[in-house]
């Protein structure tokens, strides 16, 4: 019979292989792609040169880090919109909902079952002249379509975030699960009202999951390109849709690769740098 590590192998192994497989190669590829020379396709009889030319194009383009900085701002933004938005869903489903937060929680996911895709190109409907510029003009609100709600950064906030919230709330729904109903029923015992079991109970046990949820949505939305392209136009565009244009139309795989990793890095750095910060309140406070 197979021990303790046996099992552990055995059951673990397979998924580290695809991990690896799908995951850990690709990114050794993006890694060495980013640190080649030139901007073709090599060869079969080329040789392969090293260098870091790609990089000093990246940072000698005051363009590229500059989008990427209006990136990392608009996935914060989106991060935390998202993550307040989902915070009151997962407590109606946790605390309100009772015997139907099954249904609810079906209701919540039913998006999941439509193409993502579709459901942005439905926002881009809606933002579009004869959506929600067509209400305005009929009630009187403006007398001609904004512009500001197609074809710009607004647009794709408002796209990520809707798109967003369903996910986001499962990892807070999680969370709130994992609360001890007695420590509610005590804080009220104690003469703790609704608003102070919510701040002073429910938001700090919460945290974990609100966490994971800011984090979980972040790090996508940095490099996201879709939305962008449909719904942001020239106005939106992020850091995510140079990279797929270097990998698409210029063909330019080194320099899109060398883009990807520095992307990758700094949210890595700013992820770690995050944590760091919250482990030291946790401490101080």
């Amino acid at each position: 019979m197979l021990g303790r590590r046996g099992l552990l192998k055995f059951v673990a192994g397979p998924p580290f292989l695809v991990l690896a497989a799908f995951f850990v190669v690709p990114l050794v590829l993006i890694a060495v792609f980013s640190l080649r020379a030139g901007s073709g396709a090599i060869g079969p009889a080329q040789p392969l040169v090293f260098t870091t030319e790609q990089y000093a194009d990246v940072f000698g383009t005051p363009a590229f880090l500059r989008l990427l900085g209006v990136s990392v701002l608009v996935a914060t933004l989106v991060a935390a919109l998202s993550t307040l938005l989902a915070f009151p869903v997962a407590y109606f489903l946790n605390f309100r909902a009772g015997r139907r937060a099954p249904l609810y929680l079906t209701l919540l996911l039913l998006p999941f079952a439509v193409s993502y895709l579709l459901r942005v190109m439905a926002w881009k409907v809606m933002l579009g002249p004869g959506g929600i510029n067509s209400l305005l003009i009929a009630v009187g609100l403006t007398d001609e379509p904004l512009q500001l709600l197609l074809y710009s950064r607004p647009a794709v906030i408002v796209t990520l975030v809707y798109v967003w919230i369903p996910f986001a709330a499962l990892p807070i729904y999680a969370a709130m699960q994992r609360i001890d109903r007695h420590q509610l029923e005590a804080a009220a015992d104690l003469g703790a009202g609704p608003w102070a079991r919510l701040w002073r109970v429910t938001v700090p046990l919460s945290l974990p999951g609100v966490l994971a949820t800011f984090f979980l949505v972040f790090i996508p939305t940095v490099g996201e390109y879709v939305t962008p392209s449909l719904v942001g136009g020239t106005e939106g565009i992020m850091y995510g849709n140079t990279i797929q244009g270097f990998f698409t139309r210029s063909a330019n795989w080194p320099l899109g690769a060398a883009m990807a990793m520095v992307m990758l890095v700094l949210t890595l750095v700013l992820v770690a740098v995050a944590l760091r910060v919250i482990d030291l309140r946790r401490v101080t406070g």
